[in-house]
C-alpha cells in the first residue's frame, strides 16, 4: 500500500537548509520515493492551519518510508533540517486501487 510523508516546514536559516534540499532527493529515490508535491505554496480552505511550505513524498509502502526516515546516511541531513527549520511530519497510508 502506498504511503505518504507530509512535511510542513518553516525555514529559519536558508543558507543552512540549502544543502539538505540539494542532497535529500537521492535518499528519497534510494528508498523508492518520489515528490508528489515539492515546496508548494498551500492555500488553506478550511480552518486554522498556518502552513508555510508543504512537501508530500510518495513511497511504495510504509516500510519504504520508514526505511528512508531511519537511513543512517541521511541522519545528518535530517539534523540539518531540524536545526534550520521548524518542521512537522506525518506518515499516512494511501489507498491503492483494486
Amino acid at each position: 500500500m502506498t504511503a505518504y510523508l507530509v512535511l510542513d516546514l518553516t525555514v529559519h536559516d536558508l543558507r543552512d537548509f540549502l544543502p539538505y534540499v540539494e542532497a535529500i532527493p537521492a535518499f528519497i529515490a534510494k528508498h523508492g520515493g518520489r515528490y508528489a508535491s515539492r515546496g508548494a505554496d498551500p492555500v488553506v480552505l478550511e480552518g486554522e492551519w498556518p502552513l508555510q511550505r508543504l512537501v508530500i513524498l510518495e513511497f511504495p509502502s510504509r516500510g519504504h518510508a520508514q526505511a528512508f526516515l531511519s537511513d543512517p546516511e541521511a541522519q545528518p541531513l535530517f539534523a540539518r533540517r531540524h536545526r534550520s527549520t521548524t518542521s512537522r511530519l506525518v506518515l499516512v497510508d494511501g489507498e491503492d486501487a483494486a
